[in-house]
């Protein structure tokens, strides 16, 4: 793996993965539209493409992918409240879009593809924890869109004998985390809410449980996923990157520290437990960061 392609590089995932792959000595293009990402984010070292890849010509994908190696598609509109708001524009940036990088690779001939996925496409799972074959029931637009870009990278695989990897992130937090808009993680409310000395507001009662996983252990599943020789990782089928940790939101919110405020209610999945054997086994990938020792460490840092 010497040159690759992040589309999203500047998003929060996304440059993490960027910053990681420079150091590791590799060639980055970051594809980003700026629809989310931030210029901030962005390592000067990279080569940088301003782009949306859902309604860029297939001709100028394939003119960027040449000598790519790796493509790690990061690229969609991560939200849930925006794809039931918009979702004609949601299924054009995230459906679109990553047909669009399929075909272009498949055309630039492209060694391997990177597909991050979401949790988002299992719903509310009657048991736990939650395997890759647990059936799939998305609540959202968002979540079906991620179901079936997975769908498409499966068929890409099998059709073109591509190399395609899916990742499907649960609750991912970490340094860049988004800092506004309505979808947030609520790590990043709660430390904010504690920054300016403002109660931890809680939706519910606070026991819906989720289960997180850092971003810098995201970074290396991708960088596994990328440089594995496994080839039952290769077929496109999903692989739970997740902290295979249950935390509520109560629980949080005591690491953080400070007042805590109830009263707000929201339809929201009440349990989240996800089985991570399958990366430990096909990516010898493991999660080494837990959620309360990050947040230790933040608010040390940020004198908390």
């Amino acid at each position: 793996m010497q040159k690759v392609i992040v589309t999203g590089g500047a998003g929060f995932i996304g440059s993490n993965l960027v910053d990681r792959l420079i150091e590791n000595k590799i060639e980055v293009i970051v594809l980003d539209n700026f629809s989310t990402g931030k210029e901030e984010n962005l390592n000067s070292k990279a080569d940088i493409i301003v782009c949306d890849v859902a309604t860029a010509p297939i001709k100028f994908l394939k003119k960027c992918m040449k000598d790519v190696d790796v493509i790690f598609h990061m690229a969609s509109r991560p939200s849930v409240q925006y794809s039931i708001d918009y979702p004609l524009e949601s299924n054009k940036e995230n459906i679109d879009g990553t047909l669009k990088i399929l075909l272009a690779a498949q055309e630039s001939k492209v060694k391997r593809i990177v597909f991050s996925s979401s949790s988002a496409i299992y719903g509310e799972p009657e048991t736990l924890p939650i395997i890759e074959d647990t059936d799939k029931m998305p609540m959202s637009p968002y979540a079906l869109q991620k179901w079936i870009g997975e769908q498409y990278c499966k068929l890409f695989s099998s059709m073109h004998k591509m190399e395609i990897v899916c990742l499907r992130y649960f609750n991912v937090f970490g340094e860049r985390m988004n800092d506004e808009g309505a979808y947030r993680s609520v790590v990043s409310v709660f430390l904010e809410q504690r920054s300016k000395n403002l109660p931890l507001n809680i939706i519910n009662d606070g026991e819906q449980t989720r289960d997180f996983v850092y971003v810098g252990d995201v970074v290396d599943a991708n960088i596994r996923a990328a440089t594995t020789t496994n080839k039952k990782a290769l077929n496109s089928t999903g692989i739970n990157i997740s902290g295979n940790t249950s935390t509520s939101v109560n629980e949080i919110a005591k690491i953080v520290g400070g007042e805590t405020k109830y009263g707000e209610t929201r339809v929201e999945p009440k349990r989240c437990l996800a089985d991570n054997k399958k990366a430990k086994k096909l990516l010898g990938w493991t999660p080494e960061v837990d959620i309360k020792t990050w947040i230790n460490i933040y608010k040390k840092v940020k004198g908390l």
